[in-house]
């Protein structure tokens, strides 16, 4: 018989409750580590252990060598880290060793690190946004935390995005052999400036989407009236015909032109223009539709290699977007409010 030898922390509840019920029924040592197949000392452990401390259980701590960067050990680790997010391994086990006794090699650290829930990533790409914004942002938060989803149903979103016609992506690896460095098969060939784009500009609201106008050049005053006028007036009055929606627009300059200023003025008893907050990317959902359309492009068999491919290949997949995406990026308004507000007006993962 297969005897399991008594290690240190290796049995189960189960288990050591088969032990205990064993010697309790009469058996000897000997008897009940030859009929449950482990070593008559941890047999003796597990029995001697019920009965000065009523324990069923293994609790004795593992075996092995003892580790060297203990609880104390660890959170100087973690204020090293803290101070210096971009510390590579090597500076991190160099400041760890300075003034310590016993110093620490690069697996040791690894493995601490790795316990200790820290892992080595890409930092997220955010915009820096200034005091005085982070303050704007937490005003906007505070004076909207307590709207509710039926709330933000009354506001359509807007926003301008480029697509661009060829994307250049530097994470991309392949396999070659160390002469093969300029096989054509090997190469990734680029184009200045993307090979050109699409500029659209687009709306929705919770309830439907809106439309989604090509700009075919730089967006200027003049040509955002015409956005305005065209497609935005038509669209608050039919979704929100009691005059109770909010038109939503960032703060780029041709959005707060005079022209346009006055023109919503003219427009104020028909739908009303949300102060929003400057550099507040992740405030607005429509963001996370341009995502969406970004995605399906890339996932179609045939690329667009031209642009008047590109533009039909948008327009199509924006029109085919579903309802309960869109709607579901409304319904998390709530949360990325109370995320600006956890973050006192800074950068959030939205």
């Amino acid at each position: 018989m297969n005897v399991r030898m008594g290690k240190k922390g290796d049995l189960s509840n189960f288990e050591c409750g088969m032990v205990v019920g064993a010697r309790r029924a009469g058996l000897s040592i000997s008897q009940s580590a030859q009929l449950l197949g482990f070593s008559r000392t941890t047999i003796s452990r597990v029995y001697k252990e019920w009965c000065e401390k009523g324990k069923t259980s293994s609790m004795r701590q593992s075996c092995g060598r003892k580790c060297l960067i203990d609880a104390r050990g660890q959170r100087r680790m973690g204020r090293l880290i803290q101070a210096d997010r971009r510390a590579t391994l090597t500076e991190i086990i160099t400041r760890y060793n300075r003034g310590m006794q016993q110093s620490i090699c690069e697996a040791t650290t690894r493995t601490t690190l790795r316990r200790m829930g820290y892992n080595s990533r890409r930092p997220h790409r955010v915009p820096l946004i200034s005091t005085t914004n982070r303050k704007k942002r937490l005003q906007f938060a505070r004076a909207h935390q307590n709207r509710t989803v039926e709330d933000w149903k009354n506001v359509a979103w807007s926003d301008e995005f480029r697509f661009l016609l060829r994307h250049s992506n530097g994470r991309v690896r392949i396999w070659r052999k160390q002469n093969e460095n300029m096989d054509p098969s090997c190469l990734v060939t680029t184009v200045q400036a993307g090979g050109g784009g699409v500029m659209v500009w687009g709306m929705f609201s919770w309830h439907t989407l809106g439309p989604l106008v090509p700009i075919g050049h730089c967006l200027n005053a003049t040509g955002y009236l015409s956005i305005v006028s065209d497609h935005v007036h038509p669209f608050m009055t039919t979704m929100y015909p009691s005059s109770d929606g909010y038109f939503q627009q960032d703060n780029a300059p041709c959005h707060k032109a005079r022209i346009i200023s006055n023109w919503f003025l003219e427009h104020e008893h028909k739908f009303t223009v949300l102060k929003w907050p400057p550099q507040s990317p992740d405030l607005n959902p429509i963001e996370h539709l341009w995502d969406v359309v970004e995605r399906e492009l890339r996932a179609l068999d045939v690329h667009p290699t031209n642009l008047h491919q590109l533009q039909d290949a948008i327009l199509s997949i924006w029109a085919n977007i579903s309802k309960e995406c869109f709607q579901h990026l409304v319904e998390s308004m709530p949360r990325r409010i109370k995320a600006v507000l956890k973050a006192k007006g800074g950068q959030t993962l939205y």
